[in-house]
């Protein structure tokens, strides 16, 4: 592995060339809007056993994109459903992930957060421990994967229902009486990383995001730079439908962080690895560039998709706990 696209310098005065629909925010409005109408149900909660004796752990199921049940783990410190003005984090896998098994990744919780691990739809099969939320929806012709599933039409396309899932999924949080709806926060890497900053650009309710290595960004770019899944998926459909080329890449648009970034005012942390060919360095920070809110980039120049592991979880927490109580008078503009 090396150093295979922009040097630093030039990462960060790079803006990308992805062209916003005139309708863009029209578009999802109407789709957030509809799927909560749709949904006639509240949020389910069952207990689950873990050897966690610390932390109390919730199979959480709730209507994301047109009603359809999503699940989830909810979990937090002992006892936290029966307290008040908790901070609640929200996170969203990466690419072919699901939510996994309870108790798999206990650290948010135990650092005091009510923490929410969304599935997402049809995934769960690529790596971790599986996942629990069938995609009922039906797939079109496409390459092997989810990246061009019903990508002939933006209607369609996988990822409004996952995206949808991922704002629904604020929804469901701020109906638990434990959570401060002042500190509502989301985190994810990759596919996560990208829902993070798309999700927190439709919803009102975000007080900050982190977003580590964003997949789902600048997508030409990608499938011109990378020979990695997922965007090769891409490439290889438009290798078999060369004649849609422009119309896949209008219909992308509609999914693009680039496009969510320019109109997202939420604070947010960001990272990147210099030497990431699953999303090439400029793709990730071409969206950073874009990004209105305030910000922060941590770069780890010698890094791949894995981004700073570890270290970059520690400011995440760092970050999220210096959002405290007072976090309403703090950051984030009024856009109602």
């Amino acid at each position: 592995m090396a150093v295979t696209d922009l040097d630093l310098d030039e990462l960060k005065v790079y803006r990308p060339s992805v062209q916003k629909p005139a309708d863009f925010e029209e578009f999802w409005h109407t789709t957030i809007e509809q799927s909560r109408t749709r949904a006639d149900w509240q949020p389910e909660l069952t207990e689950v056993a873990t050897p966690f004796e610390t932390l109390d752990y919730y199979d959480l199921t709730f209507p994301g994109f047109n009603g359809d049940p999503i699940r989830a783990w909810l979990s937090g410190p002992t006892g936290f459903l029966s307290r008040t003005n908790l901070p609640v984090i929200i996170t969203y896998q990466g690419y072919g992930g699901g939510r996994g098994r309870p108790g798999e990744r206990p650290h948010w919780s135990a650092a005091g957060f009510v923490h929410l691990l969304m599935d997402s739809r049809g995934q769960g099969g690529d790596w971790g421990s599986g996942g629990d939320t069938p995609d009922p929806h039906p797939s079109s012709g496409h390459a092997r994967g989810f990246m061009t599933n019903g990508i002939d039409d933006r209607d369609t396309y996988y990822y409004r229902r996952l995206i949808t899932d991922a704002v629904r999924a604020i929804d469901a949080a701020l109906t638990l009486d434990c959570v401060d709806p002042s500190r509502v926060f989301l985190a994810g890497a990759s596919q996560g990383g990208g829902l993070a900053v798309m999700a927190s650009a439709l919803h009102y309710g975000v007080r900050a995001i982190a977003s580590d290595v964003a997949f789902l960004c600048d997508y030409r770019r990608a499938i011109e730079l990378t020979d990695d899944n997922p965007y090769r998926e891409i490439r290889r459909y438009l290798s078999v439908f060369s004649a849609r080329v422009e119309q896949t890449m209008h219909v992308l648009a509609y999914f693009d962080a680039v496009n969510f970034a320019r109109i997202n005012d939420t604070p947010g942390l960001f990272s990147v690895g210099l030497m990431d060919t699953t999303c090439p360095p400029s793709t990730t920070y071409g969206m950073f560039n874009e990004y209105r809110g305030s910000k922060e980039m941590t770069v780890y120049p010698y890094n791949g998709h894995e981004g700073g592991g570890f270290h970059q979880l520690m400011r995440q927490i760092d970050w999220f706990n210096s959002w405290g109580e007072d976090a309403r008078t703090r950051g984030r503009g009024n856009r109602e």
